[in-house]
């Protein structure tokens, strides 16, 4: 395929994440159209055009709108993020429109740790994605997720794991249950190469690091040449009540990642459930991925 001629429709562009998947987009020579809401400021929509992406300004309520930005289109990717009304509705117009357009791809709004084998109930978010895998599996156009684990940035602090101030590891239950990390530079590039692919599988699933709590004593230890320790927060029922409870006293239920939200997740990576049972790295062999210990070497040493 020739990507200089291969036009992509990316859905969320600017969000972090949609940001860095437009620039590797861009990268590989595709031509990128991003869908807009009509109140996007007029900066974001220039940030968007010096990036080399085309703004399309649409309401997604406009369903004629949406299928003419559709057309000619090669994958549809989404990267649109919130609850309810955004993974199942709003991407269920694009879906839509995609299929109306004759779009042969769509990439859903997925970036996650493998959600299908969770427990029903366990992650309210994750439940919305699968909750919409249901749907794209039943239109008629060639679906792909992309799965990758966590974050690799959450290492750094965003999550209660690497406890910096203390030299602690933070884990439940298990401390050599391995999970999976990912940065998202490594995760935009691999969509980026996946919108372009012409045959892809329903899954591809990454991982820029695999370590367990146990790793991360050692790979903390070395680079800051300080003794970190283990420090077990109890078990995976305990964390289940700390999050029920925290849930049932939240204000703001209708955030797209509140506490508990991130408590959830953190069940599914020390459980194992959501883990990746196979990993696609090498489906693209010009990344290059990034490890727990590179991204932690950074942090400690700026």
């Amino acid at each position: 395929m020739n990507n200089s001629r291969t036009t992509i429709l990316l859905a969320g562009a600017t969000g972090d994440l949609g940001e860095r998947i437009t620039k590797a987009l861009i990268e590989q020579g595709a031509r990128v159209k991003t869908i807009v809401r009509p109140t996007t400021s007029a900066s974001k929509l220039e940030h968007l055009r010096q990036l080399g992406a085309v703004p399309v300004p649409i309401d997604y309520n406009d369903a004629a709108a949406l299928r003419e930005a559709c057309a000619d289109v090669f994958c549809v990717v989404s990267v649109l993020n919130g609850l309810r009304d955004v993974i199942i509705d709003t991407q269920t117009l694009l879906l839509n429109a995609a299929v109306q357009a004759g779009v042969p791809r769509f990439i859903p709004s997925d970036y996650s740790m493998d959600y299908r084998h969770l427990p029903e109930g366990s992650n309210r978010n994750l439940n919305l994605r699968r909750e919409f895998m249901k749907r794209l599996d039943e239109a008629p156009i060639k679906a792909t997720s992309i799965l990758n684990g966590a974050f690799g940035e959450l290492l750094t602090g965003m999550v209660p794991i690497v406890l910096f101030r203390y030299k602690r590891i933070l884990y439940w239950e298990n401390a050599d249950q391995l999970m999976d990390f990912t940065t998202k530079d490594n995760v935009a590039a691999y969509t980026a190469r996946a919108a372009l692919d012409q045959d892809t599988p329903r899954f591809l699933h990454i991982a820029g690091d695999q370590v367990s709590a146990s790793q991360l004593v050692a790979i903390m230890s070395e680079i800051s040449g300080q003794h970190y320790r283990l420090l077990r927060a109890g078990g995976h029922k305990r964390l289940e009540f700390l999050t029920g409870v925290a849930r049932r006293f939240d204000r703001k239920k209708q955030d797209a990642f509140p506490a508990w939200q991130g408590m959830q997740y953190m069940n599914g990576m020390f459980t194992g459930a959501g883990k990746l049972q196979q990993i696609d790295n090498d489906r693209y062999s010009d990344i290059h991925w990034t490890t727990a210990k590179q991204i932690l070497s950074e942090t400690i040493h700026n």
